[in-house]
């Protein structure tokens, strides 16, 4: 078990660093932040020095070394914006987006797996067909599209709750049910082939053929061992939830990370645009190394061979 957790953490520490570095990478490849940040009439003086100050005009590999070597001492950086540290920044829209997020995660549990398990229960009937339609359309539909369709139908023909803003909880309604939706729909259909294949194994035929009450197989045998399966793609609708947030604070004006992320990125805030892509990696590689310790302690033999081969 430790060396299976020790493969986790090594791979976790890895991945957060590809990820840091192609964040530094590319922001600086996409544009000046001293263009971005000063106004077309500043001396070229005054934005030589404005680069200068912030560390700007030394090569990339400097700038990298020093960025390294910061994050490992806690320090993220500073916002060009306004001269506050970037942890503190994003630190203060990371409750306003556990207030869509978490909501959002529990109605993708409740509406996902009770979908998925009636529909392979009801395998090629018409409740089948229906659920899969409904589960199709809700994962091909962009989040951003079902936010501003529920906008035009509950905001403004039916003027149900509000089309935006923040800090009531009928503000919250529709954001939620957006990132809610869509996530439930990806689950309704792996929750459902999960449940298809487990229900397809021997020992579950020879349970009924024994005479064991189909609920009980059900409960008993089928649910525990799909859930195995589920694991991982509720591990994945965690890290796209946080994804999922960028566009759906857009669509209904709130004041969450999602929207800190576009408005950085535009003005080139490095320290905050790096600050949150440093903690959404964080989220999902925290996330899907939960699963795989998850993974062990449910199936000991899974652990062994991912151990034993170094996986």
């Amino acid at each position: 078990m430790a060396r299976f957790v020790a493969v986790r953490l090594v791979r976790a520490v890895l991945t957060i660093t590809i990820v840091v570095t192609f964040a530094f990478v590319v922001l600086r490849a996409s544009g000046d932040p001293a263009r971005a940040l000063l106004s077309p009439e500043t001396p070229a003086a005054a934005v030589e020095a404005f680069r200068k100050s912030w560390g700007l005009d030394a090569p990339l590999w400097v700038q990298y070394v020093r960025y390294l070597g910061a994050v490992a001492h806690g320090d993220l950086g500073q916002s060009m914006r306004d001269g506050r540290a970037a942890i503190r920044v994003v630190a203060e829209r990371i409750p306003v987006t556990l207030m869509l997020t978490m909501p959002a995660l529990i109605l993708n549990l409740c509406i996902g797996i009770p979908a998925g398990i009636y529909a392979a229960l009801k395998r090629d009937s018409l409740a089948d067909r229906l659920v899969m339609t409904v589960a199709v359309l809700g994962f091909t539909v962009p989040s951003f599209v079902l936010g501003l369709v529920l906008v035009l139908v509950f905001a403004v023909e039916l003027p149900w709750f509000p089309s935006g803003g923040a800090g009531s909880w009928p503000q919250m309604v529709l954001p939620v049910v957006t990132l809610g939706l869509s996530g439930a729909a990806v689950l309704a259909r792996f929750t459902r082939s999960a449940m298809l294949e487990v229900l397809g194994q021997p020992y579950i035929r020879t349970g009924s053929a024994k005479g064991v009450p189909w609920r009980s197989v059900v409960t008993g045998h089928a649910l525990p061992n799909a859930a195995i399966a589920l694991l991982t793609i509720i591990g994945f609708m965690v890290g796209n939830l946080v994804a999922g947030t960028v566009l759906v604070e857009s669509v209904f004006s709130w004041p969450g990370i999602g929207s800190l992320l576009i408005v950085s990125v535009a003005s080139r805030d490095l320290a905050v645009v790096q600050c949150i892509m440093l903690l959404v990696a964080a989220a999902m590689i925290t996330t899907n190394v939960t699963v795989d310790l998850l993974y062990g302690v449910l199936d000991p033999r899974l652990r062994e061979s991912r151990s034993a081969g170094g996986a």
